[in-house]
């Protein structure tokens, strides 16, 4: 299985280390994110990967020249004359990634130990064309959830806003982990064009498709600011 890691974010939460440094390569413990991620990945039995860049993007093929790509197999999808945000970055790397395999995608900057093998085949049992891990933990936005796991809206959880495919027969509110598996019939159903985000992407195909959420209780730290830095040096040795 291929996996499309999400590097190519400017990081504005993670100044003044951004200002001059792409934040996949942010250290933990002195192990850059995105050599964690790798690692990982390569653990499960992932060692194709596509990585997109905007930010000093050449730090990113710099590090990975001087590592062997990690033993891994690694495409590169260069966004730097556009920054075009995760659904933009997904459409653009199409043509790495749409072959009729499922693939996994991950942002750079999500630490977690989830069993990524249970994901993958708990996606694949479901047949779904995309399963977004998910898991009961504090976050200002949460994804919203019928009893039967499928994605049926979503909830800011500080302005209240919400965006439902139905009424809300009190749905599971859950926080979205960063880590998704697609088939690539995906690309299909994908709507927009230039710079977008997949999520609203999935939040306009729950009007008439099935997309489940997978549950995980594994730790998970998004080092988005450098105090989550401190936070993970304690999980993330």
């Amino acid at each position: 299985m291929k996996a499309l890691i999400f590097a190519a974010g400017k990081g504005t939460r993670l100044k003044p280390f951004t200002e001059h440094h792409p934040k996949a390569l942010a250290k933990v413990n002195d192990i850059p994110l995105l050599e964690r991620n790798i690692i990982y990945l390569k653990n499960f039995g992932i060692k194709d990967f596509v990585i997109n860049i905007h930010h000093f993007g050449n730090q990113i093929v710099d590090f990975l020249n001087r590592n062997n790509n990690f033993g891994c197999k690694i495409e590169i999808s260069d966004e730097s004359e556009e920054l075009l945000e995760t659904g933009g970055g997904l459409i653009f790397a199409r043509k790495f990634l749409d072959h009729g395999e499922d693939f996994l995608i991950m942002n750079a900057d999500i630490l977690t130990d989830m069993n990524i093998t249970e994901f993958v085949e708990y996606h694949k049992k479901i047949k779904d064309f995309a399963t977004l891990a998910v898991s009961d933990r504090e976050s200002s936005r949460k994804l919203l959830f019928n009893d039967d796991m499928i994605l049926r809206g979503w909830l800011n959880v500080q302005t209240g806003e919400q965006r439902l495919a139905e009424f809300n027969k009190g749905f599971k509110a859950l926080a979205f982990s960063g880590i998704h598996c697609i088939n690539p019939l995906m690309f299909e159903k994908i709507k927009r064009t230039g710079k977008f985000s997949v999520m609203e992407e999935y939040l306009d195909l729950m009007q008439t498709e099935k997309i489940h959420g997978f549950v995980h209780n594994s730790q998970l730290i998004d080092v988005g600011k450098p105090e989550s830095i401190a936070e993970a040096e304690k999980y993330f040795k």
